[in-house]
Order: C-alpha cells, then sequence, then structure tokens
C-alpha cells in the first residue's frame, strides 16, 4: 500500500511491481492527479509548456493497465501500525474504509506554509504545490489581475516573478530577509540574481515583513507590510514548505530533528513494514553526514524507487544528496551544489573559497555571455565542499553538475582541476570556468598552509 500518488509513491509503485511482478500494488491519492511534474507549473503559467496536462507522465488508467490500483481522492488518514491496517477516506462518497497491508509507504509530501496572515478566503490569494494550485493561479490572471506581490523570494517566488511579468502583471516580490535567494546563495551571487530582475522591471522589497492582507468584498486588494501598504489584486504566497508527517507520526515513524520523517538507507522508518519516501522525508548530506530537508523532484524519485524495491522484497539504499539545485529567471541561471561559504563558516569547517569570471563559451564567440563561479574548499585537505554558479545564457550553469558528481564521490580540488572537460568554442573556453577556479583554489588552500 502507498499513500501519495506524486513522485515517490508512483516510482515505488513501478519498482516494486518491477521487483516482484505478482505483487499486489495500490496507491491511494488524496488529489486528482498522479504522477505529475509540479517543478514545470510555473512554465505552464508562463507558456513554455502548452497545458497543466503536459506536466502528466503517467495517468491512472495508464498506471491500471501496467498493474497498479490506483484510487483517486483517496486519503490516508491513519495507520494501526499494530494490525496493519489504514484508514481510508473516500472523498467522493465520504465514507471511510479499513484496509490491510503487508508494507506500506509514507509518501505524503509537503505542504506550502500559510502564515496567519495567509490564511484568508480572499479571491486571489495562491500557493503553488500542485495543478488545481496552478488552475486557481491561471484563473486569477485570466480574470484580469493586473498587480501582483509574490511573498517570498525563493526558487517559487522568483520563478513566478518571471512568469507573472511575462503575462503583464507588474510584480513586487517581498522578502522578509536581506536579500532574495537567501537560503541558496552567497550575498554577492543573492545580488547577481537581484539585479536580474530589477533590470526587467520587477520591484524588489526586501528587509519587509507582511502583516496582513486588505480586501473590498471578496477579493484581495492589498499586502500591508511594516513598510506600507502594497496593492495587488494577486498575492502569491510562497514562503516556504512544511513535510507532511503527521501519518507518518501516527504510525510509530520518529520525526528528525530536520521537521521530516527519519530514515534508514532503506527508506525504512523503524516501524516493522512501514518506509517514507519523498518531500516528507529527510535525507543524509554526503559532504557534511548530516541529516537535511532538501525536497527536490529528483531526490522524491530516488527515494521512491529503493523504497518500492525493498518492499518487494529486494535490497536497494539511497545514498543521500549533495544539495543541487538550479533555477533560472529572466535569462538569468543560477546553480548550486554542496555547501555555501556561509553555510560552511556556520558548520565550522575551515572552508576557503574563490571567484571567478570568465565566459561560458569562448571569448570571441558571438553568443558568449559573462559566468560567474565560486567554487569553496576545506582547507587542509583539499576537499570540494561546493559551487555557485550565475550565467545570463542559463543553460550554461549546468556544469554545476560536474562539481556534483565530484562531491558524491568525496573529490578534492585538484580532482576538479585535472577533469578532462570537453572543449569547442560553442560550449567554453579551452580552460573551462571551473578548471580556472579549481586552480585558483587550490592556490589558495597553498598560501593558506604554508
Amino acid at each position: 500500500m502507498i499513500a501519495g500518488g506524486v513522485a515517490a509513491g508512483m516510482s515505488a509503485a513501478s519498482r516494486a511491481l518491477r521487483q516482484n511482478p505478482e505483487a499486489d500494488v495500490v496507491v491511494f491519492e488524496r488529489g486528482e492527479y498522479i504522477s505529475y511534474g509540479a517543478c514545470g507549473l510555473p512554465y505552464v503559467l508562463g507558456g513554455d509548456v502548452d497545458s497543466f496536462g503536459d506536466l502528466i507522465a503517467r495517468t491512472p488508467a495508464q498506471m491500471r493497465a501496467r498493474g497498479i490500483g490506483v484510487r483517486l481522492r483517496h486519503e490516508v488518514t491513519g495507520v494501526d501500525a499494530r494490525a496493519r491496517t489504514i484508514t481510508v477516506v473516500d472523498h467522493h462518497s465520504g465514507r471511510s474504509t479499513h484496509e490491510p497491508y503487508d508494507k506500506l509507504l509514507i509518501a505524503t509530501g509537503v505542504s506550502a506554509i500559510r502564515p496567519d496572515w495567509a490564511k484568508t478566503d480572499l479571491g486571489g490569494v495562491h500557493v503553488l504545490r500542485d495543478i488545481p494550485d496552478g488552475q486557481a493561479i491561471e484563473a486569477t490572471i485570466s480574470g484580469g489581475a493586473k498587480r501582483a506581490v509574490i511573498v517570498g523570494g525563493g526558487y517559487i517566488g522568483l520563478e513566478l516573478a518571471e512568469t507573472l511579468h511575462c503575462r503583464g502583471l507588474s510584480v513586487v516580490v517581498v522578502e522578509k530577509g536581506p536579500e532574495v535567494a537567501g537560503r541558496m546563495l552567497d550575498g554577492e551571487y543573492q545580488v547577481r540574481v537581484r539585479a536580474e530582475l530589477e533590470s526587467n522591471g520587477v520591484e524588489i522589497r526586501c528587509g519587509t515583513t507582511v502583516e496582513g492582507l486588505t480586501g473590498k468584498g471578496d477579493c484581495v486588494t492589498g499586502v500591508q507590510t511594516d513598510h506600507g501598504l502594497i496593492r495587488a489584486d494577486m498575492v502569491i504566497v510562497a514562503v516556504g514548505v512544511r513535510p507532511n508527517v503527521e501519518l507518518a507520526r501516527a504510525a510509530g515513524a520518529r520525526i528528525g530533528k530536520t521537521g521530516a520523517v527519519a530514515v534508514n538507507t532503506r527508506q525504512e522508518t523503524g516501524v516493522d513494514g512501514v518506509y517514507s519516501a519523498g518531500d516528507n522525508t529527510e535525507s543524509t548530506h554526503r559532504v557534511t553526514r548530516r541529516k537535511v530537508h532538501i525536497p527536490l523532484g529528483l531526490t522524491a524519485n530516488r527515494m521512491g524507487r529503493v523504497a518500492g524495491v525493498n518492499m518487494a522484497g529486494g535490497d536497494a539504499t539511497f545514498p543521500g544528496v549533495v544539495g543541487s539545485s538550479i533555477f533560472k529567471t529572466f535569462a538569468l541561471g543560477a546553480a548550486r551544489t554542496g555547501l555555501t561559504q556561509t553555510e560552511a563558516d556556520a558548520l565550522g569547517l575551515n572552508a576557503a573559497s574563490v571567484d571567478v569570471s570568465s565566459t561560458d563559451h569562448a571569448g570571441y564567440y558571438s553568443t558568449a555571455k559573462p559566468i560567474y563561479v565560486r567554487l569553496t574548499a576545506e582547507r587542509g585537505t583539499g576537499r570540494l565542499l561546493g559551487a555557485q554558479l550565475v550565467c545570463q545564457n542559463h543553460e550554461s550553469v549546468k556544469r554545476v553538475d560536474v562539481v556534483a558528481a565530484l562531491l558524491h564521490g568525496r573529490g578534492k580540488v585538484q580532482d576538479l582541476f585535472e577533469t578532462d572537460l570537453s572543449y569547442a568554442p560553442p560550449f567554453s573556453g579551452v580552460w573551462d570556468v571551473l578548471l580556472v577556479a579549481a586552480d585558483r583554489l587550490s592556490r589558495e588552500i597553498g598560501r593558506k598552509q604554508e
């Protein structure tokens, strides 16, 4: 039995059936859709993807044809781990039933955080977590919204800033912290992201706290902040997410210090027969060896695959994460992997960083754009700790994956410098910016040790 039918849940269902074709696999999904790419929602709203339906990888009918039971609008609300039963509410009929299980996967994901001021019935106030959320935002835009306030300067907020601006709305991003992208990048790179937004007409107000909303009739009319009122007929609340751990807690699973479900490398919770995977579940950071909660699509899918194999009698383990992430806003791409210098300092690591600017293609190539790299390593050992990249050709920051691969093997700065990277003028200079950064960081570390 699987509670949750998006990334982790459906990956687990498919892998379980492949591991054991005789297995009886049933997925309960409280929503209306399964197996869809939630990360694509801003791009449907922006027109880069034609429709919300294009985000759906597999339909219930397709999964049923493969032998996987799918029950939409069925929510698992309780677990009796001793009796090995779950309580399921059918939202179609309102009836509640008890279903037996041999193995149970809890893949309940995360919910968007709604501060007290955002708990309102005013029209035009949205979060963006699933397809119905996206459809609601589309309805507000199509209904004539002109002024949007996005509360939160993280991934979702910055992606939506571009989306809404391109749809013809005036956009204000309100961020409580001192800068946008505050949890993703170090200060200098946050400033580059902000500059890209402002150069494209998005207003950024950092160091600003939202205190409430104003409305007229049943529609929002503004956002009240500690620096005054901002008029708006659409408000997007993008201040973060919270793992849905209530079901796991009811089953007797331990909740980690991260606030997400604690599991071992086999995705087992410690409660016999109960597994957890996906955005509601914590993982191990391969650089720090600490438990982290980093809810991203690839992580959820991989956790689900591991859980599915093990639930069906196989043996698989999840290796952990290095915190790789990437996003674009307008032409700018930004990416990071491992630790930032700020994070390394907070952990008490003896870390050093270098900043290198170059071009993403050969400097003489017509489409070359400036690219900025910060590479971070541990003094003494030379171990790579992380990288951050920003570039006006947003696709060029995908080279962050080279560093991510080395981090998985606990690689050193010298390993990066000696890596045989591909070269042709349309792709990079003969000395790629990563190699230049590795060379400079090696010399920086050497100077500090002398």
